[in-house]
């Protein structure tokens, strides 16, 4: 594989250096205007959202619908938006056997990003993650892929135990996520895990390797400094802010609909503030 740019070699340095120590947060844009904005408020690094992403087009979060060539062009675009380093939610690595993974992932490192992640969830409702062989096996795929591009992403392995209703999602994700840090993965990430206790068994069992957690709907009552408390060294938020956004839009225009009123326009971010800011 080619060299990196200047400006990838730098952002995986940059992310990498912020993995080593303390706690930041990782917020994800879902288009190019809201990295931009991102970075505007001075955030240190960015993550895509495959959902976020997917329900701007129109579509369900599935790689069945959105394409690795959509995902990959979609990277290209948060990249080219920002000066910051950008991990890609590059979901299963739209492959199932670890050859392809590793395929997969040299066209994901290509885009520019600094970071990506792989999950282990198969989008078999009957099987719903990976036999626990080949999820290690991918992982182990996807660092020989990167060792081999020499360009070195961080890898995030993620166990997607509670996101697929496992009975016992601690147990499971512990499990796979001591096999992935051993594996090779760089992060580890158990999207799902809101419980103080769980967030610190999972800090501790992959100690010193460090732990990307999600806040979203369902534990936004942690807070950041909780957070670092706990051990954690990233918090990302998923599709968390384009619901946000969502959930404005969709109050707004059925406020519209409903009571013929225009009175939720008043709510809107000001033309001028996001104009001057996209003229830079």
């Amino acid at each position: 594989m080619a060299d990196p740019t200047h400006k990838q070699s730098s952002a995986i340095e940059e992310f990498r250096a912020l993995h080593e120590a303390g706690c930041f947060v990782l917020p994800n844009p879902w288009d190019a205007g809201t990295a931009i904005y991102l970075q505007h408020l001075a955030f240190k690094a960015l993550a895509t959202t495959s959902a976020g992403f997917a329900f701007s087009k129109g579509l369900p979060d599935s790689v069945s619908v959105v394409s690795r060539d959509m995902m990959l062009t979609h990277f290209r675009e948060i990249v080219h938006a920002t000066t910051l380093p950008v991990n890609a939610d590059f979901q299963n690595g739209y492959a199932d056997e670890p050859e392809n993974v590793a395929a997969s992932v040299v066209l994901c490192i290509a885009t520019g990003i600094a970071g990506l992640s792989i999950e282990d969830a198969s989008g078999d409702s009957v099987t719903p993650l990976y036999d626990f062989r080949v999820a290690v096996d991918r992982i182990k795929a996807a660092r020989a892929a990167i060792d081999a591009s020499g360009v070195p992403v961080i890898l995030t392995a993620r166990c997607e135990a509670w996101l697929v209703g496992n009975p016992d999602p601690l147990r499971v994700s512990l499990q796979r996520l001591v096999a992935f840090a051993d594996a090779g993965a760089d992060c580890l990430y158990a999207p799902g895990v809101s419980k103080p206790d769980g967030i610190a068994a999972i800090v501790k069992a992959v100690a010193p390797k460090p732990v990307n957690v999600l806040v979203s709907t369902n534990n936004c009552d942690l807070s950041l400094s909780q957070l670092t408390d706990l051990g954690v060294r990233r918090i990302s938020v998923g599709s968390a802010l384009a619901r946000v956004a969502w959930g404005a839009f969709i109050r707004a225009a059925r406020s519209i609909k409903e009571t013929g009123s225009f009175e939720s326009l008043a709510d809107a971010a000001p033309f001028s503030e996001l104009n001057q800011l996209f003229l830079k």
